[in-house]
């Protein structure tokens, strides 16, 4: 685990050269993003694009905790499955579906704690894709979850099936 966590760290002078950069979200003419979109993933950052690895940074929001002020399970879900997806998606192809995601669960995020979240493309195998996502709190020496397994499935037939096409 720990030369996975190594090979995922951002250097200094990396980290600073990021957060100088402005990104403007992607966005497709003429679509809107949905209130999921916007309740979900604002607020997220992207630090740092490269082939086959994803770097953000992630502040928990009051809207994604749970009573006990911690970031809720199915908020985890989601961040680790869109961070995942984003690095299997293929523009001007339809997203692929997730079929199975493994998470650990090593410690909790509490309220306005910043997030490190770092995937990675594991391989692909036909129409099979699989990423990891390392997700940490920036300000504490816990993690969580611990590696965390995303796996995604892109399938024409059944892609064009359920959305109609």
């Amino acid at each position: 685990m720990e030369k996975a966590k190594v090979c995922l760290e951002l250097n200094e002078e990396e980290s600073e050269t990021v957060s100088r950069l402005t990104i403007h979200p992607h966005r497709v003419v003429g679509v809107d993003p949905s209130f999921y979109e916007v309740f979900a993933l604002r607020g997220i950052r992207v630090d740092r694009v490269e082939p086959g690895l994803v770097s953000c940074t992630f502040k928990v929001p009051p809207r994604l905790t749970d009573n006990n002020g911690n970031l809720a399970n199915g908020a985890i879900a989601n961040l680790v499955d869109e961070v995942g997806g984003a690095m299997v998606y293929v523009e001007g192809l339809p997203r692929k579906v997730s079929v199975d995601m493994s998470i650990s669960f090593v410690s909790s995020a509490k309220l306005d704690d910043e997030l490190e979240i770092t995937s990675r493309v594991l391989g692909q195998r036909g129409g099979y894709s699989g990423t990891i996502v390392l997700m940490k709190t920036k300000r504490r020496e816990r993690s969580l979850p611990k590696d965390d397994i995303h796996c995604l499935v892109y399938n024409i037939a059944k892609c064009d099936d359920l959305c109609g096409l």
